[in-house]
């Protein structure tokens, strides 16, 4: 089950950040993310819960390494299912991704 507002506000968080880290991703907010550990030690994040994905988006466009996009399945949960996001973590998540991507712009 995908709700028609979380699908709204992830297209819309997700173009935002491609904006911003001049990336082309199809879902900033997807969870599954592998990396090289090397990779990841020399990455600080401070964010938690959904300001995390925003943070790490950013952070790994300005190392400018490769990222590859792998297709998985995917079936929304319910709210009764354990799905905890509501709109205030989008309001997080834009708070954190103009954070981040003024910082990246200052930087260039």
């Amino acid at each position: 089950m995908l709700y028609f507002w979380h699908s709204i506000g992830n297209r819309f968080l997700t173009l935002l950040s491609n904006m911003f880290t001049d990336l082309n991703l199809t879902d900033m907010e997807v969870c599954y993310k592998v990396f090289r550990k090397s990779l990841l030690e020399r990455i600080e994040l401070c964010e938690d819960r959904f300001g995390f994905e925003p943070e790490f988006t950013a952070k790994v466009a300005r190392l400018c390494c490769p990222i590859y996009e792998v297709g998985i399945s995917y079936h929304g949960r319910t709210y009764e299912e354990g799905k905890k996001i509501n709109w205030k973590d989008g309001v997080r998540a834009l708070y954190v991704i103009l954070k981040y991507g003024l910082v990246r712009r200052s930087l260039s």
